[in-house]
């Protein structure tokens, strides 16, 4: 076939010949672009740091950043960050130092209050988290013991089955997908029970790897539960799983309230019997009065949303099946590398590469902007969600939009309906059967309605700003461009809470905003459903950020793994070394740069940074280009085990920490170098040298003795 119709049908009416490619039968067409890999924003990046926000020293507590300065000390130039801490207090902080500051992100609504500079509360406040941390550590290390010491279930390698199902995926996995099929299928195949947990942000595509490992399970004969929260995502899961394993032979049975008794008991008996294969539902799912006949896999949503008993039941499974878990909350990665050890997981931080970001737009109601929305919507063929979350006046809503757009023809769903005329309403819109769906936040959770791509949820200001994210992710689900409507009643004045909420998820609308969102909403709800709310006070205590240094630490305690590794070199010669304001403008990436390049810890990483700069903002200027001659002075330093480089009167004191490697040093440099006590080798500096940039060249040479 011609190039120019490879991607249409061909028609040939002479022969009464029509031939359609894949993508137009089932209207899913094949995007050529590369994927695009959106990393969520680390906490650790200062990108979002702003002046009067609260930030973290390590050594003094919580203070206020009150911006960047520039200070001259004697003769020379360096960039601080200013710091208030209790009293007013101004601590100034050198950039190169940066990161000894931290963003400060707690886990609590209420606002802590300034460290005092010399104060002994922020030291035992450290020392409480660290134990707190160390006692995690040993319950997750011993829950990982506990489980690798048991045997469990040695599924297979792929059968042709197997391939065939996950060929028939029709739509390019992303790389983060094909990472976590590939991790989760090597943990089944270990002959000890699986517990990995699947985060990923909303429409990242957590359910197809679910069904992978699903798949896998019966397909060695065994049964799997999969245990949802809400009774319409139990719905929705049956019909996506359904559809999805529709060529194959296996039995699947859903288990919730809109089960009539009778197929309830069918369902029962099957599971009992090995009859079916896999069961969804909702906590009856987990009740003790189920008996399964091979069980070999327990798939949980949202595990955080179950009551107690439901998850002491849970425990009980975990110590015998495979246990996958998935959560609509992406770990950050400074969680993530803390929990290294700790758990298994799988991050999920790519997009579909058809995705688009839902437009969000906050708006006081107005029923022509409404309209115009509806009919938009109608006139590509599309559906509707309006949330509204006060079931007493629903009707009236319903009246009010029934009067705006005629034209749409609209249904009410809500929990306190009978459960088969909700199931109906459910089922129908599913099936295209009305365009308007008028719900409360039942449609909140894990709904895939690749037709519905418009959402207003109506009073947002009432709602958390997690719970919209989560809302918004309703729509969008396909390639189509969504909309999301936040109303707000025309006269009402907000609250300056409700109106940074509202501005932050306006804000953060592109694919992946959920690491964004999930911090500015103060709430840590990745931390809080991983590691217990227990762990909450500490966040607030210490910060976010601390909290997980202090986890990864104790991690690496407990299995005797090395440190990470620090530069700490203090470095103090003459010159100006910082980042013009001529050459970056903007102060909160100039903030992040200071941060990464205080970070960087390899000679490789520098160069890669370094043509970062020049491709970004060109030949960096000399201030600039001295910084990053420093940074690779540190790293000198660092393989001598030098602690810190100075200058006094006419020499250059080099402080160090290992009398073998400063005299392997001095004997490279043929005794130039002169060690003069426990601590110190002094470098006399030649007639000529005390200009800061032969002073520098002079002192590369030194530590560079090789070149």
């Amino acid at each position: 076939m011609d190039s120019h119709r490879e991607a249409y049908a061909s028609r040939s009416p002479s022969i009464g010949l029509l031939v359609l490619t894949g993508s137009e039968l089932f209207h899913r067409g094949e995007l050529r672009r590369l994927p695009r890999r959106r990393l969520g924003k680390a906490i650790d990046s200062f990108l979002d740091l702003r002046e009067g926000d609260l930030v973290v020293h390590l050594a003094h507590g919580i203070g206020r950043y009150r911006g960047l300065r520039l200070i001259e000390k004697q003769g020379q130039h360096e960039e601080h960050l200013e710091i208030e801490f209790d009293g007013g207090t101004k601590l100034f902080v050198p950039a190169v130092k940066i990161d000894l500051v931290q963003k400060y992100v707690g886990g609590t609504k209420t606002r802590p209050t300034l460290a005092k500079i010399g104060g002994k509360s922020w030291l035992k406040q450290k020392q409480a988290a660290e134990g707190a941390v160390h006692d995690l550590a040993v319950e997750l290390l011993d829950m990982q013991a506990i489980r690798a010491s048991r045997p469990g279930i040695a599924f297979n390698p792929d059968s042709d089955w197997q391939r065939e199902f996950d060929a028939s995926f029709p739509y390019h996995e992303t790389p983060d997908q094909l990472s976590a099929i590939s991790s989760i299928k090597r943990d089944m195949h270990r002959p000890r029970p699986m517990d990995r947990l699947l985060c990923g942000d909303v429409g990242f595509g957590k359910t197809e790897v679910a069904m992978r490992a699903a798949f896998k399970a019966v397909d060695n004969g065994y049964q799997v539960a999969v245990l949802v929260p809400t009774t319409i995502l139990a719905e929705q899961h049956f019909h996506s799983f359904s559809e999805r394993m529709a060529e194959f032979p296996f039995d699947i049975v859903k288990l919730s309230r809109f089960c009539t008794p009778e197929e309830e008991r069918a369902a029962l008996a099957g599971l009992k019997s090995g009859k079916v294969d896999i069961v969804i539902g909702t906590h009856r799912v987990a009740s003790k009065d189920v008996e399964y006949h091979n069980l070999g896999l327990i798939i949980i949503d949202e595990e955080q949303r179950f009551g107690v008993d439901v998850k002491e039941r849970l425990k009980t499974f975990r110590a015998t099946v495979d246990v996958l878990t998935l959560s609509a909350t992406p770990i950050p990665r400074t969680l993530h590398m803390s929990l290294v050890g700790l758990r298994d997981i799988s991050n999920l931080e790519t997009p579909p590469e058809d995705r688009l970001a839902v437009e969000t737009k906050v708006a006081r109601w107005d029923e022509n902007l409404v309209r115009h929305a509806v009919m938009r919507e109608l006139a590509r063929g599309g559906q509707m969600y309006f949330v509204h979350n006060r079931v007493y006046d629903i009707e009236l809503v319903a009246n009010r939009l029934r009067r705006i757009v005629p034209e749409a023809r609209l249904r009410i769903g809500h929990a306190q309906m009978p459960d088969d005329e909700l199931e109906e309403v459910m089922v129908d819109f599913v099936a295209g059967k009305f365009d308007l769906l008028l719900a409360t936040t039942i449609v909140e959770s894990g709904l895939d309605i690749p037709n519905a791509n418009t959402i207003f949820i109506d009073e947002a200001d009432r709602y958390g700003l997690a719970d919209l994210h989560q809302l918004r992710g309703r729509v969008g689900r396909y390639k189509h461009r969504a909309f999301a409507y936040l109303l707000i009643e025309p006269h009402k004045h907000l609250t300056p809470n409700a109106a940074r909420r509202l501005r932050a998820i306006e804000e953060f609308s592109e694919m992946g905003a959920g690491f964004a969102i999930a911090m500015r909403d103060l709430e840590i709800r990745g931390a809080g459903n991983l590691l217990g709310t227990q762990q909450s006070g500490h966040i607030a205590t210490v910060g976010y950020e601390l909290y997980c240094q202090l986890l990864e630490s104790a991690v690496r305690t407990l299995q005797n793994m090395p440190a990470r590794i620090t530069l700490d070199v203090d470095i103090n010669l003459p010159g100006d070394a910082f980042l013009p304001a001529d050459y970056i403008a903007d102060l909160r990436m100039k903030i992040d740069l200071y941060r990464r390049l205080t970070r960087v810890a390899k000679f490789d990483h520098l160069d890669d940074l370094r043509s970062e700069l020049i491709d970004r903002f060109g030949p960096p200027p000399p201030p600039a280009q001295r910084l990053l001659t420093l940074a690779e002075l540190k790293m000198d330093a660092a393989l001598w085990q030098i602690g810190s480089i100075s200058i006094e009167e006419q020499f250059v004191v080099f402080r160090y920490g290992n009398r073998q490697r400063i005299e392997q040093l001095a004997k490279l440099r043929r005794g130039q170098l002169r060690i003069v006590d426990e601590r110190n080798a002094y470098l006399p500096i030649p007639k000529g040298f005390m200009t800061p940039d032969k002073l520098l060249e002079l002192t590369k040479s030194v530590l560079q003795p090789g070149e």
